[in-house]
């Protein structure tokens, strides 16, 4: 399988512990409540036992899909980022001129993209429309609000 999905190293990391850790507690976990609701007598009327394996489904469903992610994924060499142009990796401040503030983003893929940790997906609009681009430069782009304008303060690693 092709190995297209960049992820920093803290993200990549906290993935695979997060699976590690659905797979053995998480599984060990609702085996033991699967166990103990069997003991409550007839299934097809036993809540409990409902419940429980729909939680394993859940379950089983999350460690999929983070298998699936880790099995694209690749954690990003800081070292062959460039800060020439932005790409995906880059920490890029812009000046937003409506607003007249100045914000620092980085720029990730869709999987690790966080509004709260100013990570945004190199497929957003800004982020589509910063990727190419140089320090200085204005930078135009489409949001369901109408057009946006901002310019590049800096790029870094």
């Amino acid at each position: 399988m092709e190995k297209n999905i960049p992820l920093t190293q803290e993200f990549f990391d906290r993935l695979t512990e997060k699976l590690q850790k659905m797979m053995n507690e998480g599984r060990t976990k609702i085996e033991k409540e699967i166990k103990i609701a069997k003991e409550y007598g007839d299934l097809s009327e036993n809540a409990e036992y409902s419940a429980a394996k729909d939680a394993q489904q859940q379950l089983e469903i999350e460690i999929a899909t983070i298998s699936d992610i880790l099995l694209q994924a690749y954690p990003i060499d800081f070292s062959l980022v460039s800060t020439k142009k932005v790409s995906v990796g880059n920490l890029v401040t812009i000046y937003d001129y409506e607003f007249d503030e100045e914000v620092t983003y980085r720029i990730v893929s869709s999987v690790e993209a966080s509004t709260a940790e100013n990570k945004i997906s190199v497929d957003s609009p800004l982020g589509k429309a910063l990727l190419e681009h140089k320090k200085g430069e204005d930078v135009l782009f489409k949001t369901p609000g109408g057009d946006v304008k901002v310019k590049i303060i800096s790029i870094s690693k």
